[in-house]
């Protein structure tokens, strides 16, 4: 059973602002960094489009660290 806010690749939580329906009307983190089609090629199909992979399966979390770094 697929559980939206659920990563499918480990299960935890994939921070998904979509999921929750108190930060629905929020973008997701996933619209503002680059997932490497391999990485989602490499899920069952029966997994892919189902839910956000978390940001540590989707190998994003350096993009999310450089997006909060301030400018100088």
């Amino acid at each position: 059973m697929n559980k939206p806010d659920l990563c499918p690749a480990c299960g935890s939580a994939n921070d998904c602002t979509l999921a929750n329906p108190n930060t629905a009307d929020r973008a997701c983190w996933c619209y503002g960094v680059s997932i490497d089609p391999v990485v989602l090629e490499a899920l069952p199909a029966e997994l892919r489009n189902q839910s956000c992979l978390c940001p540590r399966c989707a190998r994003v979390e350096s993009q999310l660290r450089a997006r909060q770094q301030p400018i100088a």
